[in-house]
């Protein structure tokens, strides 16, 4: 009775680490628009300067953020995956 409930629970966290991981898919490539700023210039490309750069620099670490999360995600499903594996 209770390896029953004990499975029901890995197997519902990991349902919810891989919606946590599409979400995060999702979502890592939302960023804010930065062309409405007023010193941004779109002939410079990445060499923004003032807020129009740090605008550049948040979308860049939001990205990186998420793209960690997953990383963590997968590490944490594939940890309770062995486990399972274990107790059986």
């Amino acid at each position: 009775m209770v390896e029953n409930n004990i499975m029901a629970l890995v197997g519902a966290f990991i349902g919810i680490a891989i919606l946590l991981g599409i979400g995060t898919q999702i979502l890592g490539n939302s960023v804010q628009d930065c062309t409405n700023l007023s010193d941004y210039d779109s002939t410079s490309g990445a060499t923004q300067t003032g807020w129009a750069a740090q605008c550049e620099a948040n979308n860049e670490q939001t990205q990186n953020a998420y793209a960690l999360l997953i990383i963590v995600l997968i590490v944490i499903a594939a940890v309770v995956i062995l486990t399972v594996v274990k107790m059986l």
